[in-house]
């Protein structure tokens, strides 16, 4: 952990978890995140099954028999007073994101690095706010993201179709 500094203090953009699809051919999930200041943007993040159903229960805000790791972070911090009070994608290095968790204490702020996945879970569950970095945001490839992202949600919602019909 360390103390907030200025390598930290670069402009920021709010966003929030949107949605979270399942990339059935390569066994990975890739949440989704929204901007919050009206503009129409969006910003996708791969990351592992098993992350992206820890990011797909706290979003739909399903309560497990037992805590999940994530909701044992939560505990924890509460338990001993620190309030998570946000969660930066801060840097891109080689296609893999990176991510800080802002911790306050006793008007101490402090910081924890974190695999995006773990970050965003973890906001989630603690309802603080989601930012991505001016310079992440500048570095992303961007080309036909659109058109991306709605073939797969087409492709989501005939599966999850599929599915239903299945179940009755």
């Amino acid at each position: 952990m360390s103390q907030s500094d200025s390598p930290h203090n670069q402009p920021i953009v709010e966003y929030r978890v949107d949605r979270v699809l399942d990339e059935t051919s390569t066994d990975t999930r890739i949440v989704v995140l929204s901007r919050q200041d009206g503009q129409a943007d969006t910003f996708p993040i791969w990351v592992g099954a098993a992350e992206g159903h820890a990011i797909k229960l706290a979003l739909d805000t399903t309560v497990t028999p037992r805590p999940m790791s994530h909701d044992l972070i939560k505990s924890f911090a509460e338990h001993l007073g620190v309030a998570i009070r946000r969660v930066v994608i801060t840097d891109v290095k080689n296609s893999t994101y990176y991510a800080t968790v802002y911790l306050g204490n006793n008007g101490v702020e402090r910081t924890l690095d974190a695999r995006p996945s773990d970050a965003l879970s973890l906001a989630l569950r603690a309802r603080c706010p989601v930012y991505i970095t001016q310079d992440v945001l500048a570095r992303r490839s961007t080309a036909n993201l659109d058109a991306w992202l709605t073939k797969m949600d087409s492709k989501n919602a005939g599966a999850q179709q599929q599915q239903e019909v299945r179940e009755t």
